[in-house]
């Protein structure tokens, strides 16, 4: 993504804890330039107080929204809207939808539509409909500060740290040959591509991998070939089934 990508960046308060912001907006600045950052929530509650202190620091704006009727998401309507009006004035590039709410997969999947680039980010718990309508889905518990154990592992690693199953293995494999030439080698860009399109919550990290490389040699299903690019000192990576 180029990094003069703008995107909006709209917070469910109800939904999300405070504790993962820093990493949360260092996650998002990969992608692009935040140019809108708005939280949503009734700060007259005071399970929302931890998030007061760190709006500023972060230069997100607090959106107060009344919860008018017991029992309704009033947040996740004010949200919704300002969506919306966002997206008409043509001022962004694409959208980050924090949130584990479902509610909010028919908005992920309106600002597709009009040819956003829609981001979700979210806990594990996340239902299945949300993550599938986003282009990319970030779990928060992969991008968590990391505190190391006795193990040798981050506590983070030894928690949320997903196996490689046969699924993934089909998946991986899967992509591999469809984006394969004549001879069966694949661009690994491509690849890492085809699978998100597949499976927008796909994530090495998830595996315990900062890069999707590693992810595949651990397997040992795929013969990995590195080629030179011109006279640029980065490398080519190109992955085939075995």
């Amino acid at each position: 993504m180029d990094k003069d990508t703008k995107l909006a960046v709209l917070i469910d308060g109800d939904n999300i804890a405070s504790k993962y912001i820093k990493e949360m907006m260092e996650e998002i600045a990969k992608y692009g330039t935040p140019t809108i950052k708005r939280i949503y929530g009734d700060w007259t509650k005071p399970h929302l107080t931890k998030w007061k202190s760190i709006l500023l620091e972060n230069a997100i704006t607090p959106i107060q929204q009344y919860s008018y009727t017991t029992g309704k998401n009033a947040t996740d309507s004010a949200m919704i809207i300002d969506a919306m009006d966002i997206l008409y004035s043509n001022k962004v590039d694409g959208f980050c939808l924090v949130s584990s709410d479902s509610d909010f997969t028919k908005l992920a999947t309106r600002l597709r539509e009009a040819g956003m680039m829609v981001y979700g980010i979210g806990e594990k718990k996340t239902p299945n409909p949300f993550i599938v309508a986003c282009d990319k889905f970030i779990y928060l518990e992969i991008i968590q500060p990391e505190k190391q154990t006795r193990g040798g592992k981050t506590k983070t690693q030894a928690a949320n740290v997903d196996k490689i199953t046969a699924k993934v293995l089909r998946l991986l494999k899967n992509s591999v040959a469809d984006a394969a030439d004549e001879d069966g080698w694949a661009f690994l860009g491509d690849v890492g591509s085809l699978i998100l399109k597949k499976q927008p919550n796909f994530d090495s990290r998830n595996f315990g991998f900062e890069k999707l490389t590693p992810l595949f040699k651990s397997t040992n299903r795929f013969e990995i070939e590195q080629r030179e690019k011109g006279n640029s000192r980065f490398k080519l990576i190109y992955v085939k089934n075995k």
